[in-house]
């Protein structure tokens, strides 16, 4: 039963990732300009040798079916601005920075989130609530190019503890500040879906019926509670993840980061075809998996669902 839910689950990742990927094809020819309109100089035999080369003196439905062949084979073509680029080494040169900031602040946002959730929904409207929502919903409403800069000119101009930006393969010092400004708005996100959810868990007739057997606190929590309380952070982590996986334009800009985040808008500035829509491609194909993910968790923590 659970594979063929997760098969059915994995089939639904395709239909989906082609209409994103048709939808942004066609959504970026439409746009104004080309990639090569900026070469003012160039003449326009020279100007109509750089259409052919990269096929785009071609009709757009036949440059579509070419990248869709290219596409299946894995092919994300060329970078129409960065000479001598392929997408995909564009993308894989910045990958390994993007994925280890992105997964240091993504745990670190689960690791604190949930927690202090728990905190405030077992302390229902004391202070220690009221304390962990207003630090949470201060970290949602300030947004990360106020928050970087404030934390580089604190800990790294005024203290000197950390450095304010570039990156050194293998030293955690030039994680901290990223992955901290990174993970912030997430941990006030999971706080206050954990408290949430659990104010709501605790309510339940099952969890009445244990409190009626004379269950402890800690224990209804641990044994009962836990579980249905953690289905609405395991929808929010999707999606989180794939941005925070990504990497953030802000964030990487800020602290001079040479990870993925800053191509796509690149792309779309220079009219990189090919590169915007390498990122695209990337960043639904990482959506789609890590709720992929989410479901099949889903189906472990609530069998009802994989069965429904």
């Amino acid at each position: 039963m659970y594979a063929r839910y997760a098969l059915a689950r994995l089939l639904g990742i395709v239909p989906t990732l082609f209409v994103i990927v048709t939808a942004a094809f066609f959504l970026m020819r439409l746009a104004p300009g080309g990639p090569f309109d900026e070469e003012q100089t160039v003449p326009p035999e020279i100007q109509a040798n750089l259409q052919a080369a990269y096929g785009l003196d071609q009709p757009v439905l036949v440059q579509y079916g070419h990248y869709l062949a290219g596409l299946l084979h894995g092919d994300l073509g060329p970078s129409f601005r960065m000479k001598d680029y392929s997408v995909a080494e564009i993308i894989g040169s910045g990958l390994p920075v993007t994925i280890a900031i992105g997964s240091a602040a993504l745990a670190l946002a689960v690791l604190l989130g949930v927690p202090l959730g728990l905190l405030a929904a077992r302390s229902h409207n004391g202070w220690m609530d009221h304390a962990v929502m207003a630090t949470a919903l201060l970290g949602i409403a300030v947004p990360n190019f106020v928050v970087a800069p404030l934390l580089a000119l604190a800990f790294g101009v005024e203290l000197g503890w950390l450095p304010v930006g570039g990156w050194e393969p293998g030293s955690p010092r030039y994680m901290v500040l990223p992955v901290v400004t990174l993970a912030l708005p997430f941990v006030a996100y999971i706080a206050r879906l954990t408290r949430g959810s659990l104010l709501e868990v605790l309510q339940s007739p099952f969890i009445l019926t244990a409190r009626a057997k004379g269950i402890g606190g800690v224990a209804i929590l641990r044994r009962h509670a836990l579980k249905p309380t953690l289905l609405p952070v395991l929808s929010f982590l999707g999606p989180a993840a794939a941005a925070l996986l990504t990497g953030s334009l802000v964030v990487e800009q800020v602290y001079g980061l040479p990870g993925v985040g800053r191509y796509f808008v690149q792309g779309a500035v220079n009219r990189d075809y090919t590169l915007v829509m390498g990122m695209v491609v990337f960043y639904a194909t990482l959506i789609l998996a890590l709720n992929l993910v989410v479901d099949l968790a889903y189906g472990w923590l609530d069998p009802r669902i994989r069965h429904d």
